[in-house]
C-alpha cells in the first residue's frame, strides 16, 4: 500500500463523522463534478429535452435559446465588475493591512473556516455582492498567514452567504420589488397589492429563518473542515495570493499624470458627490443595489490605489478572472428563454399549486422554488416568473402573501449551493474551480434543505392570512 494513502486513511479515521463526510464529498466532487461551463451546457441540454417533450420543435427551441442569449448582458457586466471591483480593492495596500487585522481572529484551521462562513453569511444580509468580495479577500489572507487550512472547505464557506440567507436580507430582490409599487408588474399588483418590508424582512419569523441556517452552517463549517494534516491548502494547489506590486516612478514627462493623484482626486470627487445624491434621493438603504455597490468599489479602488498607474495595473490583473462570468451567463439567459417559450415553468407551477393546501403551500413553494433555481438562477427575475401563480394560489388558499414571498426567498438560495452560476465571481476572485467548492457546499445543502422546508411550514402557522391591500 502507498504510505501516503495509508497515512491519509489513518488520519481520516481520527476525524469526526462530519469531517469524514466532508472529505469524501470533496474528493467525490473533485473527481465527478463538471466544470462550471459544462454544468451550464448540461442544463441547456436538459431544458431543451424538456421543451421538446412539451411539443416545441427543434427550430423553436433554437430560436427561444438564441433570442434570449443576450438578455443577461447588463447583469453579466454587473457581475464582471463585482470581480473587478473586489480584486482592485483587495490588492490595494490599505485594504491588505486591514484584512491582516481581521484575519488574526481565528486561531485554528477549523475555526478559520467557521469564521469565514459566519462572516460571509452576516455580510450577505447587507449585500450578496459585498459578501462575496469580503469573504474572498478575507479567506485568502487567512490562508496566507495560517497553515493547514483546507482551501476547498474555506472557499465553500466564503460562498455560504449566497447559499443561505442573502435573500432574507436587505438585498432581497423579491422583497424589495414587492415593497415598491412602481417595480411590481401591473398584472401581479392586482393579485398581491404592495407588500411592505415590515411584512417580509422585518418580522421575527424572518429573524428565525436567518439565525437557524447561520447557526447550522457555521457548525457544519467547523465540524466538516479537515484537520491540518489532511488539508489541501492554496499553496499545495499552486494557488498564489495576489499582491500589490511596485509601480515604479515616472520615466518620461508623458507618464507624470499616470503617477499623479490629481486625476484620481477629480474622479473620486465626482463619484462621491454622485453617491451622496443617490443615497439622499433614494433614501438610504433603498440605494444599495448592485450598480451602487460596484460604483462604490470602483471609486474606492481609485482612492486606495491613489495613482492611476497602480489602479490600471490592478484592473488589468483582474480582467482574466471574469472569463467564466462573461461566457457562461449568456447560457443561463438562453435557458430562461427555452423555459419561458416552452411553458415548462407554468406547467410546474400549476402542478405544485394543484397539490397544495393551506397548510402545505409554504413548504411546496419552497420545494418548487429550489428546484426551479437549478435552471433559473436569478433571484429577482425568477420571482417575476413564479409570483403570479404562487400569490394567486396563496390568495385562494388563504395563505399569508408576505410569508409566500419569504418562502421563496429562503428556498431560492438553496440551489446556489450546487449551481456554479453564483459561484463564478467568487471563483474568479480567489482562483478556484466549481468542483473544488461543490463537495462542501453539497454537504451544507444536505443539512439545510430539510431544515429550511420544515421551518417554512412551521412558521407559516404563526402568519395569519391578510387580504391584499391595493394601492
Amino acid at each position: 500500500m502507498n504510505p501516503k494513502s495509508s497515512q491519509a486513511s489513518a488520519g481520516q479515521d481520527r476525524e469526526g463523522a462530519i469531517a469524514r463526510l466532508g472529505i469524501r464529498f470533496a474528493d467525490w466532487s473533485e473527481k465527478w463534478f463538471p466544470d462550471a461551463f459544462v454544468f451550464a451546457a448540461l442544463a441547456v441540454l436538459i431544458v431543451s429535452i424538456g421543451a421538446l417533450a412539451m411539443g416545441r420543435t427543434p427550430s423553436q427551441v433554437s430560436v427561444d435559446f438564441g433570442k434570449s442569449f443576450w438578455n443577461l448582458i447588463p447583469f453579466t457586466m454587473q457581475m464582471a465588475f463585482v470581480v473587478i471591483g473586489g480584486y482592485v480593492v483587495a490588492i490595494s495596500k490599505p485594504v491588505q493591512k486591514l484584512i491582516v487585522v481581521l484575519a488574526k481572529f481565528p486561531k485554528t484551521p477549523r475555526g478559520a473556516v467557521a469564521y469565514v462562513g459566519f462572516m460571509a453569511m452576516l455580510t450577505s444580509l447587507l449585500s450578496w455582492g459585498f459578501s462575496m468580495i469580503f469573504a474572498g479577500i478575507l479567506m485568502r489572507e487567512i490562508c496566507k498567514r495560517m497553515e493547514g487550512v483546507d482551501y476547498r472547505a474555506i472557499s465553500a464557506a466564503g460562498f455560504l452567504g449566497l447559499g443561505t440567507v442573502w435573500a432574507l436580507g436587505l438585498s432581497s430582490s423579491a422583497a424589495l420589488m414587492m415593497a415598491t409599487k412602481g417595480s411590481v408588474p401591473p398584472a401581479l399588483l392586482k393579485i398581491s397589492g404592495v407588500i411592505t418590508l415590515e411584512q417580509t424582512l422585518f418580522t421575527w419569523q424572518n429573524l428565525v429563518m436567518i439565525l437557524t441556517p447561520m447557526v447550522i452552517s457555521t457548525w457544519i463549517c467547523y465540524s466538516s473542515a479537515p484537520s491540518a494534516h489532511l488539508a489541501k491548502t492554496f499553496a499545495s494547489a499552486g494557488n498564489k495570493q495576489a499582491e500589490a506590486d511596485d509601480i515604479g516612478v515616472a520615466q518620461t514627462p508623458g507618464e507624470r499624470l499616470e503617477f499623479s493623484p490629481l486625476l484620481t482626486l477629480v474622479l473620486v470627487a465626482l463619484g462621491v458627490i454622485y453617491l451622496v445624491d443617490v443615497f439622499a434621493t433614494k433614501g438610504g438603504l433603498a440605494a444599495l443595489d448592485l450598480n451602487t455597490y460596484n460604483f462604490m468599489f470602483i471609486i474606492a479602488g481609485l482612492l486606495l490605489h491613489w495613482r492611476p498607474r497602480a489602479f490600471l495595473r490592478a484592473v488589468a490583473k483582474s480582467v482574466p478572472m471574469t472569463g467564466g462570468v462573461l461566457i457562461q451567463f449568456p447560457l443561463y439567459a438562453g435557458i430562461f428563454g427555452i423555459l419561458m417559450g416552452s411553458g415548462i415553468n407554468e406547467v410546474l407551477a400549476k402542478f405544485f399549486v394543484s397539490i397544495s393546501t393551506q397548510n402545505t403551500l409554504p413548504a411546496i413553494v419552497g420545494v418548487y422554488s429550489a428546484i426551479l433555481g437549478l435552471f433559473l438562477p436569478s433571484g429577482g427575475g425568477k420571482w417575476v416568473v413564479e409570483a403570479p401563480y404562487l400569490l394567486q394560489a396563496a390568495t385562494e388558499l388563504k395563505v399569508n402573501l408576505a410569508w409566500v414571498v419569504q418562502c421563496y426567498n429562503a428556498a431560492e438560495a438553496l440551489p446556489n449551493l450546487i449551481n456554479p452560476f453564483w459561484m463564478l465571481p467568487l471563483m474568479g476572485l480567489v482562483g478556484v474551480k466549481a468542483r473544488e467548492l461543490a463537495g462542501y457546499t453539497m454537504l451544507q445543502l444536505i443539512f439545510l434543505a430539510p431544515v429550511t422546508i420544515f421551518m417554512l411550514w412551521l412558521l407559516s402557522m404563526t402568519m395569519p392570512y391578510v387580504p391584499a391591500v391595493m394601492p
